[in-house]
C-alpha cells in the first residue's frame, strides 16, 4: 500500500469549522467555532461563517503546502450548506496542489481518531455528539450500528431544553455545571431494545416544575442511563471487551464516569480521547482521511458530491482487517448466565433471573427500573405463552426476581440458519398478532431449544397493536444480524417469510421497519 505523508483535513458539518495536518502524528490544528447570537444553529449562517473565516483557518496550519500528499474533508453526514462550503474548498485545494482527495464519514472520523488517541483496538463505541448518538463495533469490513436514536440526538436534547430554560448555546456544559448542585426526580425513560428516544425526555425537562438543578441533573441521569444501558447490551452481545466515548458531548464527566462504573463490573476497558479529539475536529478528518488513502480510497472531484445523510454503516472500512463474529461467554461458570440486566442462576431443573443493581444509575431510577421490570416481564412471558409463542413457564415472582423453567439450548446467535431464523419470524408474527412487542429482540434472547425458538427476557416488552412498535422491534433485530453476523440478506428474508406466515399485517410492519432504517438521525 502507498505510504502517504502530510494529510490536510477539513471539518464543517455544522457549528465547527476545523483544518489539522496528520502525518504519522498530528501537525497543526486550528478551529473557528459558529457561535449564533441566540437559539440554535442556523444552517445557512453557519455555511456563511465558514465561508468567511475558511482561507484563515487553512492558512493557520498549511505551513509548506509542498509537503502536503492528500486532502481530506468531511463528506457528511451534517448539514447541507455547511457541507458544500467545506467540500469546495477541499475539491480547490486538491486541484491546485495536484494530490488525491478522500470523503470522510464524520462518524467513522470520530471512532478512528479515538482509537488512535486512546489505543484500544477494537471497542464498542458510544458516539455521543449534537446530531448523533449511536453505538458502534466493527465487523468483516464495516462499522455496524447496533442501536441509535429513534429521533434526535443527545447533544440536540440538551441543547434545545437549555433553550427553553434561557440558557446559552451550547446547552451541555452549563447543564452539567448546574446538575452538580440537584437531585433526581422522576423523568421518562426511553430504551427499545438497543435503540432509544430523548424527545420524550425533554418534554418532560421542559415543562418540570422542579428547580433548575434538580431538573438538569435529572436530565443528564436518565439521559447518559439510557446511553449506558444500550451500550452494555451491545457490549454483552458482541463479547468485545473495549469501551469508546466519542463525539462533544463525550466531555461530559458525569457521562464519563458513568460509562467506567459500568466497564469495571463487566471487566471491560474504558477508553475515553483527550479533550481536542472529543468534539468535531479537523484532526478527525486528516487522520482517517490518511487512512483512507494509504488503503487506496481516493474519490475523483467531479464525484466528490456531500452526503448529508452518510451512515457510518455505509463505509468500506478498508484499512481494518475484516473481524469475524465472535460468541460472547459470560465468563460464569455453567451454573450461571449473565446478560447485559441481570444474572441467571440454574439449579435443579429452574431458573432464577434476578435484576442486578447499576452503579451507574442513579438509586431511585434503578429500583424503579428494576420493579417495573420484573413486574412487566413476568405478565408478558405468560401473555405470550398463551398466545403460542414458547417462553419459560414461570414458577414465582419477587420484586427484582423470576423463578422459571429452565431452557436448555443454545441461544440463536450460536445457532443460525434460514431454517431458524425462519421460526424466530414465525414466533415473532404470533407474538405481534397477539398485541405484544417484546422490545428487545435480539438473537441472545432468543433460545433454540427442541426445535422450537423460546423466546426470553421480556423486561423491556409492552402490549401494543402500533405498527411503529411492531417495526421498531424487527428493526432491533435485523440491527442485531449487522452487526453480529454475515449472510445477512437471506437470514432477513427468512425471517420475513416466517413473520408472514403467522400476521396478516406483516408487510404494513416490514414496510414501516425500512422506514425507520431508513429515517435520518442528523437532526
Amino acid at each position: 500500500m502507498p505510504v502517504f505523508g502530510q494529510v490536510l483535513g477539513i471539518e464543517g458539518t455544522a457549528w465547527n469549522l476545523s483544518a489539522a495536518i496528520f502525518d504519522t502524528d498530528l501537525v497543526a490544528l486550528a478551529s473557528r467555532p459558529y457561535r449564533p447570537p441566540q437559539g440554535g444553529i442556523h444552517p445557512r449562517e453557519a455555511a456563511q461563517h465558514h465561508a468567511a473565516v475558511m482561507r484563515e483557518v487553512i492558512n493557520s496550519v498549511l505551513a509548506d503546502p509542498r509537503k502536503i500528499t492528500g486532502i481530506a474533508f468531511s463528506q457528511g453526514p451534517g448539514l447541507g450548506p455547511c457541507l458544500r462550503t467545506v467540500a469546495t474548498a477541499a475539491r480547490s485545494l486538491a486541484l491546485a496542489l495536484d494530490v488525491p482527495l478522500a470523503g470522510v464519514n464524520h462518524c467513522v472520523a470520530h471512532v478512528e481518531i479515538g482509537r488512535f488517541a486512546t489505543g484500544c483496538t477494537d471497542p464498542i463505541v458510544l458516539y455521543a455528539s449534537g446530531a448523533n448518538t449511536q453505538v458502534i463495533g466493527y465487523l468483516n469490513g464495516r462499522y455496524r450500528i447496533f442501536g441509535e436514536t429513534l429521533d434526535i440526538g443527545i447533544g440536540n436534547a440538551l441543547d434545545k431544553f437549555a433553550r427553553s430554560k434561557g440558557l446559552p448555546h451550547p446547552g451541555g456544559p452549563v447543564v452539567e455545571k448546574l446538575a452538580v448542585g440537584g437531585t433526581y426526580t422522576e423523568l421518562p425513560y426511553t430504551v427499545k431494545g438497543m435503540d432509544l428516544a430523548f424527545s420524550g425526555l425533554m418534554t418532560a425537562a421542559k415543562e418540570s416544575n422542579a428547580s433548575l438543578p434538580d431538573i438538569c441533573h435529572s436530565f443528564q441521569e436518565t439521559a447518559f442511563a439510557m446511553c449506558v444501558e444500550v451500550t452494555e447490551r451491545a457490549l454483552s452481545l458482541s463479547g468485545k471487551d473495549e469501551v469508546l466515548l466519542v463525539g462533544g458531548v463525550g466531555a461530559n464527566h458525569r457521562l464519563q464516569e458513568m460509562l467506567r462504573l459500568m466497564c469495571e463490573d463487566r471487566r471491560a476497558s474504558f477508553f475515553v480521547p483527550e479533550q481536542k479529539y472529543l468534539g468535531d475536529n479537523g484532526a478527525m478528518i486528516a487522520y482517517t482521511g490518511r487512512l483512507m488513502l494509504e488503503s487506496g480510497q481516493s474519490i475523483p472531484v467531479e464525484t466528490s458530491h456531500i452526503n448529508p445523510s452518510f451512515r457510518s454503516d455505509q463505509v468500506d472500512v478498508t484499512w481494518k482487517p475484516p473481524e469475524r463474529h465472535r460468541v460472547p461467554d459470560s465468563g460464569l461458570p455453567a451454573v450461571s448466565a449473565r446478560g447485559a440486566e441481570a444474572v441467571v442462576e440454574f439449579l435443579n431443573g429452574k431458573a432464577v433471573k434476578r435484576r442486578v443493581a447499576k452503579r451507574y444509575r442513579a438509586p431511585a431510577l434503578d429500583r424503579r427500573l428494576i420493579a417495573e421490570r420484573t413486574r412487566a416481564e413476568a405478565r408478558l412471558i405468560a401473555a405470550a405463552r398463551r398466545a403460542g409463542v414458547p417462553t419459560p413457564v414461570i414458577g414465582d415472582i419477587t420484586p427484582d426476581a423470576i423463578e422459571m423453567e429452565q431452557v436448555s439450548g443454545p441461544t440463536l446467535n450460536r445457532e443460525l440458519s434460514e431454517d431458524t431464523a425462519r421460526e424466530a419470524g414465525r414466533m415473532t408474527g404470533k407474538l405481534h398478532r397477539a398485541g405484544i412487542m417484546h422490545g428487545d429482540l435480539t438473537t441472545g434472547n432468543i433460545i433454540f431449544a427442541g426445535g422450537r425458538c423460546v423466546f426470553i427476557d421480556f423486561g423491556l416488552a409492552q402490549v401494543t397493536s402500533e405498527v411503529e412498535q411492531q417495526g421498531v422491534d424487527i428493526h432491533v433485530f435485523f440491527q442485531t444480524l449487522e452487526s453480529t453476523v454475515l449472510r445477512v440478506p437471506e437470514l432477513r428474508m427468512a425471517f420475513i417469510g416466517g413473520y408472514r406466515s403467522e400476521y396478516e399485517r406483516a408487510d404494513e410492519v416490514i414496510a414501516r421497519e425500512h422506514e425507520i432504517e431508513l429515517r435520518g438521525r442528523y437532526l
